[in-house]
């Protein structure tokens, strides 16, 4: 159980994948502008995420290994992502039409999202067991997700300020994913305590 705690605090906090390993930093970027389409991609990622980490743990536990088939690994882990992604493509358009037009071009990017197969990648070469793989991939997509919805408050609270016409548009929101990237950094020195 500490185990997962530990897990859970390090990869939403601490190793978060999106401002301290910088995986995922175009759909971040992307789609940061609105808080809605911030959540609604964050439920998404989240979705995908641990699916694919569970399905993709058990074909490389069960399927590739037993078979000597490890080499297949990176194209198998692609199939798997990009139906999970279509699946929740076809669910958005028909639940929510509204929040797939606002995710546009970003909902099929999260296919080739590369914190989401880092996140199934990374689950089998540390070796986790199953549960702690679901929990790794849900952490990861929550330090995402939160990251993300940061973010998103941020640049709607920043359209309303006055600044330098040098900084305005893609300047301001690097300089700002900077700060946040060191603000999280603080978190790491709750590790040693």
């Amino acid at each position: 159980m500490e185990t997962l705690l530990s897990i859970v605090f390090i990869y939403i906090f601490v190793d978060n994948f999106v401002l301290h390993r910088f995986f995922g930093v175009c759909p971040f970027l992307g789609v940061s502008r609105k808080m809605d389409t911030a959540i609604g991609m964050s439920m998404a990622v989240i979705f995908v995420m641990a699916m694919a980490t569970l399905v993709t743990w058990l074909l490389y536990t069960y399927v590739l290994v037993p078979f000597n088939l490890s080499y297949l690994q990176i194209v198998t882990f692609i199939l798997v992502i990009a139906s999970l992604v279509q699946l929740v493509e076809i669910v958005l358009r028909k639940i929510s039409p509204t929040l797939y037009q606002g995710l546009g071009i970003f909902l099929p990017l999260i296919t080739t999202n590369c914190a989401v197969m880092a996140v199934a990648l990374l689950a089998v070469r540390q070796e986790f067991s199953l549960v702690e793989s679901v929990v790794f991939a849900i952490a990861a997509a929550i330090g995402f997700s939160l990251a993300l919805v940061i973010m998103a408050g941020i640049r709607e609270r920043l359209e309303l300020a006055k600044m330098p016409d040098v900084l305005q548009g893609s300047a301001v929101t690097l300089i700002t994913a900077g700060i946040l990237s060191m603000a999280f950094l603080g978190f790491k020195g709750m590790l040693s305590l």
